[in-house]
């Protein structure tokens, strides 16, 4: 489980294929207090360590993540949002993510509004909605949505995640992971029923 606040930006130094999984190797400032066999997001991806060596460590993504995200689009050099697990007992400053990715969308729109940055989001028609001052995560970051439509919807962005994640990388067409609040998850499945 997560927060959706980003603690740091991973570098994709290396990407192998291996059957219908995907190794990557990332370099972190956080290699030095990773183990193997703990989840961390990467650009709201849950994935599991499962090598470390000098300031790499590498994860595995299956057929499962690599059909559902973006994941496949991920290139050498790439910058990805990091966050360790939450700690039971720390505040919870973003809202509850469980770093399992529901869809992607793609970015349609970025507008600089003197200090702040509007991006907006077109994702395929699905069971998934959005309200407005609703929770989303956007490439594993716990943001508010403001103008929610029918599968579109945008996010404000302050200077200092714009700063601090790869949100300043994004650029229109570009294709984003989203994770949809898991309490208006359960309700949408609960009054479709």
């Amino acid at each position: 489980m997560f927060t959706g606040i980003i603690e740091n930006i991973a570098l994709v130094k290396e990407i192998k294929k291996d059957g219908d999984n995907l190794i990557f190797t990332f370099e972190s400032d956080l290699t030095s207090e990773l183990k193997i066999d703990q989840s961390i997001s990467h650009n709201g991806i849950c994935l599991t360590v499962v090598d470390i060596f000098e300031n790499n460590y590498s994860v595995v993504a299956i057929k499962e993540t690599v059909l559902k995200s973006s994941i496949k689009n991920w290139k050498i050099g790439d910058e990805i949002n990091l966050e360790r697990a939450m700690k039971i007992g720390d505040r919870l400053d973003g809202h509850l993510v469980q770093g399992h990715v529901d869809q992607i969308a793609i970015c349609e729109d970025i507008k600089e509004e003197k200090g702040s940055w509007y991006f907006s989001f077109k994702y395929k028609k699905s069971e998934n909605i959005t309200i407005e001052k609703g929770s989303i995560s956007v490439n594993g970051i716990s943001l508010t949505v403001v103008n929610s439509k029918t599968n579109k919807f945008s996010v404000a962005i302050i200077p200092y995640t714009y700063n601090h994640t790869n949100f300043k990388n994004l650029k229109v067409g570009d294709t984003v992971n989203l994770e949809f609040d898991i309490v208006g998850k359960y309700i949408s499945k609960l009054v479709s029923q």
